[in-house]
């Protein structure tokens, strides 16, 4: 039995003792003791908890992999969130005040990706266990919308009915404004027989459409979210932001960021989050590497009313990313790009000298990384909002403003 001190908590939750030494589910102050196997302790037991440990709302919250800090106070993970902010940026020579994160509430969570087998006696779909392949069922899940946890037995429909006998589905519903959006991948090769079940099935649940290893195997009606003044049909599978609230809460710090602007470029724009909000008030020229989610945008915005010009083009901003006498053109950019950053298209922004830039990331060490090269171009950075809509896991988001005279 060894018995360590948890010192900090690690990116992916784990508390981290002297050695390193990991410990699943340990938080900052607590004396634990257990098995220790190479850096791992493992069946650990809590010999003297933390009083920031709170009884986890959820019943499976031991057993699933869903979230990782359940365990911990709203007030911890919000001052954690915070500070891995505050470090990533620090790593770079950057200090800055942050307010409190501006968290998702329970139940928000309006896409989610479920796993579902088949059984002898039907299906079994939910989330897999901690480190497993096992799939664990999650009737009463904290943390998506009640309507999607309302879909498993839908999801076990599907499973019976498309999934191969030793396979895996996994099946994206996402709760649109028309109803579920269901997105599979991993089934049976389609014939007409499953086309059949599936329409039965989507007349059953009531289902938007159903999309099968990304071609749209039917649709009842177009599964539409709204942005801005547009209605929004977004490819299979698209990127979306997680949560209502966490989308309203990035567009607002965005359309703060760059009011007044008239004139504005949408770096990774996707389906247009915020190319079409901004359009109320500018024109805004769209730039995506996803042709689907280009043509979703463009049909939003032509079929709105009240918005100024969308332009776009399909484009590999890692690859090609923008030049400084392209970018020049506009008064005001936004930035969204994934978890690797944008180092390219930053270095090409730092040249471009454009006013004002609103950067969201999903990645605070590759944000800290990228805004270093722009305030070494001479931007300022003004302000830093952090994000939480992936509430009790370790994801932080971010949305900032950078700024510089022409």
């Amino acid at each position: 039995m060894t018995t360590v001190t948890i010192k900090r908590l690690g990116h992916l939750g784990d508390g981290i003792a002297d050695g390193p030494i990991y410990v699943a589910g340990a938080l900052p102050g607590e004396v634990v003791s257990g098995t220790l196997e190479g850096e791992h302790l493992r069946d650990a037991k809590i010999d003297r908890p933390s009083d920031q440990r709170v009884k986890p709302p959820c019943s499976h919250a031991r057993s699933c992999g869903g979230c990782q800090l359940q365990h911990a106070s709203d007030a911890f993970v919000a001052d954690w969130k915070r500070d891995v902010v505050r470090q990533a940026l620090a790593a770079q020579g950057i200090a800055i005040d942050l307010d409190e994160p501006i968290t998702s509430p329970p139940q928000s969570r309006r896409r989610a990706t479920f796993s579902v087998r088949r059984t002898k006696k039907g299906a079994l779909a939910g989330f897999h266990i901690k480190a497993s392949d096992t799939i664990i069922a999650v009737p009463n899940c904290q943390l998506v919308h009640p309507d999607l946890s309302a879909a498993l037995p839908m999801v076990e429909a599907l499973g019976a009915l498309g999934a191969s006998r030793k396979g895996e589905l996994s099946v994206l519903v996402t709760r649109t404004d028309t109803g579920l959006d269901v997105a599979v991948t991993g089934g049976k090769e389609m014939d007409v027989a499953l086309h059949q079940s599936l329409a039965e099935l989507a007349r059953d649940y009531d289902l938007a459409r159903i999309s099968w290893d990304d071609d749209i195997a039917l649709q009842r009606r177009a599964p539409i979210l709204r942005l801005g003044p547009a209605d929004l049909t977004p490819p299979p599978g698209a990127f979306l932001q997680a949560t209502k609230e966490g989308e309203i809460t990035l567009i607002d710090a965005v359309h703060q960021a760059l009011h007044g602007a008239k004139r504005v470029i949408d770096l990774f724009a996707g389906c247009g989050t915020f190319a079409l909000p901004l359009a109320q008030d500018a024109m805004v020229h769209a730039v995506e590497g996803d042709r689907e989610m280009i043509r979703a945008l463009d049909h939003a915005w032509r079929n709105a009313e009240g918005l100024k010009r969308i332009t776009h083009e399909v484009r590999d901003l890692f690859r090609a990313p923008l030049q400084p006498e392209e970018l020049s053109k506009c008064d005001a950019v936004v930035i969204d790009p994934p978890r690797a950053g944008a180092a390219a298209q930053v270095a090409e922004l730092a040249q471009a000298r454009v006013p004002r830039i609103a950067h969201v990331s999903c990645n605070p060490a590759t944000f800290a990384r990228d805004t270093a090269t722009l305030i070494r171009a001479g931007y300022d950075l003004e302000w830093v909002r952090v994000v939480d809509q992936f509430r009790w896991s370790t994801h932080v988001e971010l949305v900032a403003l950078l700024r510089r005279d022409k």
